[in-house]
């Protein structure tokens, strides 16, 4: 199946991102608050990308079950992730208008624009093969932390997000439609969904790695 192959393929990636000192940190509970605080307002603007991504698949689409779990799942991501930022903003004294005032760095351009691009120039397949790592890096990482991290963690609800069984069937439901979709496709488009499977997974540990440097724009 596509994404047997495809995990395989980027393994090494994955682990890469499974050990940077962002997620190593975090599990620990001693990543830096200014580092977390970084990250949170960059994924604040990813996720209103992801979200219309996932919309425009929904858009591509011509099944209606594949339509309702498109924009099902655009709707739960701002809903539920949406949640928590705004608790983690409480905490960090962060208003709105600072998160709109703070422009996505050069990583979280690069990452949503990549999304946005996919979605109205690439194939659906292609373009579901782009979001997936979204989906499947993140329940990786919660779980692999969800293990090891104390009750008393700070970023304890972040854990839990991504390590919930409800978050879990999400991704399942999407590698399952990604795997149906690859199986109707030619040599050529299989080859670009795992060209994007592929750039996403770089983008995933580039955009925890920008966060971890509290990276900005150089000029």
């Amino acid at each position: 199946m596509f994404s047997t192959d495809a995990w395989a393929r980027n393994a090494a990636i994955y682990e890469a991102t499974r050990t940077h000192p962002f997620n190593r940190d975090l599990a620990a509970g001693t990543l830096r608050m200014p580092a977390f605080r970084h990250y949170m307002i960059q994924d604040a603007h990813y996720l209103v990308a992801f979200a219309q991504a996932l919309a425009v698949a929904a858009a591509k689409s011509d099944d209606p079950d594949h339509i309702v779990q498109f924009s099902g799942a655009a709707s739960v991501a701002m809903e539920v992730e949406r949640s928590l930022h705004t608790d983690y903003f409480r905490r960090f004294g962060v208003t709105d208008a600072e998160v709109a005032a703070t422009p996505p760095t050069p990583v979280a351009h690069h990452y949503l624009s990549f999304l946005i691009a996919s979605g109205f120039r690439e194939p659906l397949a292609v373009h579901l093969a782009a979001m997936l790592p979204c989906f499947w890096i993140y329940r990786e990482i919660g779980n692999d932390i969800h293990a090891s991290a104390a009750a008393d963690n700070p970023y304890r609800s972040w854990i839990d997000t991504y390590a919930g069984e409800d978050f879990s069937q999400a991704v399942d439901a999407m590698i399952a439609v990604t795997d149906a979709l690859a199986a109707q496709v030619g040599p050529k488009v299989l080859a670009g969904m795992h060209a994007s499977f592929t750039r996403a997974c770089q983008l995933e540990w580039m955009f925890w790695d920008s966060a971890y440097r509290e990276a900005g724009w150089p000029v």
